[in-house]
């Protein structure tokens, strides 16, 4: 099996809020790919005293070890017993019903000798390379189809639409979430390789266009995550001054790859 993980920040002056993770049992049986995209929030309370950074390490801890040790569950089971727990840990220091506390997006896949299953939420994406060499984006659209207009302020979004119907949802406090989900299951001999990126890394081709989501594939395949997050700051630094007429809140993201050949 070959692995390949890469996270880097943003901004080297702030913590890097994003999650990543690669688990193999010891029995050898299996595994699981973990990636979180923590959110961040703007300016202003969230009720919680907890950074985004601590946030993603518990819940990325309690998803890993979920993952690996209760294969009785479903995928959306294991997150939402993940948001339970983590929500328990500060539940009585902060405010959990803030529509900012501290939450993040989701990818989480974990195989076997038979199948290989997914979940994601939000905004970060799932890539599935079959056996033939196709590759296939998982997604969560939800968020990406919503009119500019809906999303102009940060208030609009607390109030309509981040974690209601009718607009799009994140792992925050309330583990029925993690019925939102896009959930799958493949045959495992389907499968030859996954790759996990959140959108820092993955705004190659949803930002910048610089190649579909197979072109973006083999480059991590064949030159590793380093790679693709290299092009990205190159592509992120010549626009500097055009970002805002791309969409992106700010110049640079914090950008995750985690690759891995079944």
């Amino acid at each position: 099996m070959r692995t390949d993980l890469v996270t880097e920040p943003g901004d080297a002056t702030h913590p890097n809020e994003d999650f990543a993770g690669v688990g193999l049992p010891a029995s050898g049986q299996g595994g699981c790919v973990i990636v979180l995209d923590g959110v961040t929030p703007p300016g202003g309370g969230t009720g919680c005293l907890h950074s985004v950074p601590w946030f993603t390490a518990r819940l990325g801890g309690a998803l890993t070890e979920l993952t690996l040790s209760s294969r009785d569950l479903t995928l959306p089971e294991i997150l939402a017993r993940a948001i339970g727990r983590t929500a328990e840990a500060h539940a009585e220091t902060c405010d959990l019903s803030h529509p900012r506390t501290p939450q993040a997006t989701v990818v989480l896949a974990r195989w076997s000798a038979a199948a290989v299953e997914y979940l994601v939420l939000s905004d970060s994406a799932l890539l599935v390379q079959a056996s033939d060499g196709t590759v296939t984006p998982v997604l969560d659209d939800r968020l990406a189809r919503l009119p500019r207009a809906a999303l102009a302020t940060d208030a609009l979004v607390d109030a309509n639409l981040r974690n209601k119907e009718g607009g799009f949802f994140t792992a925050a406090a309330d583990p029925s979430v993690a019925a939102r989900a896009v959930t799958g299951s493949l045959p495992r001999h389907e499968v030859r390789a996954l790759a996990a990126l959140t959108d820092g890394a993955t705004r190659w081709t949803e930002k910048f266009r610089e190649g579909d989501w197979t072109a973006l594939f083999d480059t991590v395949a064949k030159e590793g995550g380093r790679a693709l997050v290299e092009r990205v700051r190159e592509l992120e630094t010549a626009d500097r001054g055009e970002r805002a007429f791309l969409g992106r809140s700010k110049t640079h993201d914090d950008a995750t790859v985690v690759y891995v050949e079944l």
